[in-house]
């Protein structure tokens, strides 16, 4: 694909990892310094609605534009109202603190999957389950492989996991009663560090690479391709979480890591709607 096509949406942002896509059509940031960006798509502009106090990585939103973020510094989930309050979502449990936070990911139930990466090349990554209200269980220890971002298919079956240090991508069967079943390895990565991911209405899985500045789309037949590729930086910069974005979820978002702006990119087709539970 041309990078021509990819579009800045704003700058001005402080090194932002996390992109989500709410529900009132704004999209939100996460920052450095634990900055909680709202983006309107109209205006192209960013104000910051409040800090969940550390280091942002991921995040995701509820049905009333509540950013539950994965601060490194609290560390655990910290949640952001949009008038700026903040509370402590969850640190995981008493024996298994989650000391790195990564990526969370909603359910259609209001549970939240949220990613714990440990440290690189030591495979303890693990998973945990909050449920509504902040309890926490670890949920699986298996996708090891320093656990990054991580999305559901779109026939909730499956929870995809970037593991980031082998590299690859990873599922996770869900079971009936909401437990961990088999992990499968669905692609391996050679030569780059994957980070983010967003499923596209067809079923295609989009991957980003923290290195190379690449984009990737695997496909429901198998097939891992290229999409898009910047080795000048020019307007991906390490791009980590990927968000469906627009009113017709027509535009893949992306964040990077090492950057200042979101950019953005008509890739052909729309997102799979991601869930946004009240809570």
């Amino acid at each position: 694909m041309d990078l021509v096509k990819v579009e800045e949406i704003v700058g001005g942002l402080d090194h932002p990892e996390g992109v989500a896509y709410g529900r009132d059509g704004n999209l939100y940031a996460t920052g450095e310094l634990g900055q909680v960006y709202r983006i309107s798509l109209a205006e192209k502009t960013s104000v910051q609605i409040g800090s969940s106090g550390g280091f942002g990585l991921g995040l995701a939103l509820d049905a009333d534009n509540n950013a539950y973020v994965c601060d490194l510094g609290a560390p655990g989930v910290v949640k952001v109202t949009p008038s700026g309050e903040t509370s402590l979502y969850s640190q995981g449990t008493a024996d298994e603190p989650l000391n790195v936070p990564n990526y969370p990911v909603f359910d259609a139930k209001g549970n939240l999957y949220v990613s714990h990466s440990g440290g690189w090349g030591e495979k303890n990554g693990r998973i945990y389950l909050i449920r509504p209200g902040g309890k926490a269980e670890v949920w699986l220890h298996g996708a090891s492989d320093f656990t990054n971002g991580m999305a559901l298919s779109p026939d909730g079956r499956y929870l995809y996991v970037v593991e980031s240090a082998l590299p690859g991508i990873s599922r996770v069967l869900i079971k009936k009663d909401s437990t961990a079943g088999d992990v499968e390895l669905m692609v391996m990565m050679p030569d780059t560090v994957p980070d983010g991911l967003a499923f596209d209405e067809k079923g295609d899985l989009y991957i980003s690479c923290y290195v190379p500045d690449r984009i990737y789309r695997f496909t429901t037949d198998g097939k891992l391709e290229i999409l898009f590729d910047d080795p000048i930086r020019r307007t991906l910069n390490a791009p980590t979480n990927l968000a469906f974005a627009g009113p017709k979820l027509d535009r893949l978002a992306i964040a990077s890591l090492c950057g200042w702006s979101l950019a953005w990119v008509d890739v052909g087709v729309k997102g799979y709607p991601v869930h946004y539970p009240k809570l």
